[in-house]
């Protein structure tokens, strides 16, 4: 079983190597038949190349089992017809990735800033909604009649709602059994009208899962206020893109944003942030949003349970982390010492607390460096602490 790895930009290289050292630790110890080819996206092969998606590359994703895509630096690309093509998006639309699932959860041993714990998954349509680079045929699907006057086009259609209302019903089947619908249909009339429409047809058909629905802007109030009501949340693209983000966010930080994307042939993991460039090379990203999405779709896809066990050992693995004294000390003395300095505890999402241990060769896990500017006093500095080794079968 082959993957594809594209590291990208900003931070993509570093959060890939740690996705895949913990990657070859995983195969090592659950004896997977599993490979990788890394190949060059992005920047690097924009200079290299002229484009930030080689055709080659895309003919490898096409065949390959899987794919992993690291954070690309979508608005540092030139025009398309330049070679600045959106990696992510392409991606989406060329492999028919219909369904981004995106899970957030919150985990004892981390802070997070909800009103109650959270444990859901938002099922985004992937490959249409008001994202002007994939709801057209030809074209874009923005236009400016006048220089005064900019329009944008929304696409809706009930192939799509169907299968990603039953993409959501089908692992709410696994979960709690309960699929919510976000909408705006009071505003949105025809095109929501028509994404519910499907919905229901769909929910009609699993009548031992429940089903209600919720506009948009009460959805983002229940996030902060109760998250834990909710399993499953389907909805269209823009609105799952942006509740997901504020979800991930809630939960502890979109540094642990994992991301799935899903179609009936392919599938693509990449991590829900960024490509953090003001951090780049700093040593400071948390790879965890890229090492986080799960295996076991290709158990399902290939019968093999070796992956789901992979699944359920990498899960267990990182509650025990979260759950470890020396993680909780660690990040409460890094976030002490930030403050002292009068810098933010997280400047952006994606360096946060798993970026106090690094996993090395042989299952070693350390503490790395905490990051505190060099012009603070010694004291500031949090006392080195040493957490258990993590020996590779552990994973």
């Amino acid at each position: 079983m082959n993957l594809i790895v594209l590291p990208g930009d900003g931070i993509g290289p570093e959060i890939t190597d740690a996705t895949l050292l913990v990657l070859e630790h995983v195969t090592r110890a659950l004896s997977l038949d599993l490979t990788w080819d890394v190949q060059e996206i992005g920047l690097a092969s924009l200079r290299r190349v002229g484009t930030t998606l080689p055709p080659s590359v895309l003919d490898a994703c096409r065949r390959a089992d899987g794919v992993i895509l690291g954070p690309v630096s979508t608005a540092d690309y030139p025009a398309r017809d330049t070679g600045g093509i959106n990696v992510s998006a392409e991606l989406r639309i060329q492999l028919d990735l219909f369904a981004n699932v995106r899970p957030s959860r919150t985990r004892e041993g981390l802070r997070h800033w909800g009103r109650t714990p959270m444990d859901l998954v938002i099922v985004r349509e992937n490959t249409e909604g008001f994202y002007a680079d994939r709801n057209m045929h030809s074209g874009s699907g923005e236009l400016m009649p006048t220089p005064d006057l900019a329009l944008s086009i929304r696409k809706i259609s009930a192939a799509a709602s169907s299968r990603i209302a039953r993409a959501a019903f089908e692992l709410a089947a696994t979960r709690r059994r309960h699929v919510t619908a976000v909408h705006k249909s009071n505003v949105l009339g025809v095109t929501e009208g028509l994404f519910l429409r499907e919905v229901r047809q769909v929910a009609r058909t699993y009548p031992d899962i429940s089903y209600d629905e919720q506009l948009v802007d009460s959805m983002a109030a229940l996030l902060v206020r109760d998250a834990a009501r909710f399993d499953v949340i389907v909805t269209t693209n823009m609105f799952g893109d942006i509740l997901s983000d504020e979800a991930s966010e809630l939960s502890g930080s979109l540094g642990l944003a994992a991301s799935i994307n899903a179609g009936d042939r392919h599938c693509m993991a990449q991590a829900q942030h960024g490509s953090a460039p003001d951090i780049h090379g700093q040593n400071k990203a948390n790879p965890t949003s890229l090492i986080s999405p799960r295996p076991s779709w290709l158990g399902r896809r290939h019968t093999n349970d070796n992956y789901t066990a992979a699944d359920a050992s990498s899960r267990r693995r990182l509650t025990r982390c979260c759950r470890s004294p020396a993680c909780a000390r660690s990040t409460s003395a890094v976030r002490s010492a930030r403050r002292r300095s009068r810098r933010s505890c997280v400047k952006k999402s994606t360096s946060m607390e798993f970026a106090e241990y690094r996993l090395h060769g042989g299952g070693r896990l350390t503490r790395t460096r905490c990051h505190v500017p060099s012009d603070q006093p010694r004291s500031t500095v949090p006392p080195r602490l040493s957490p258990p080794p993590l020996s590779a079968s552990a994973w």
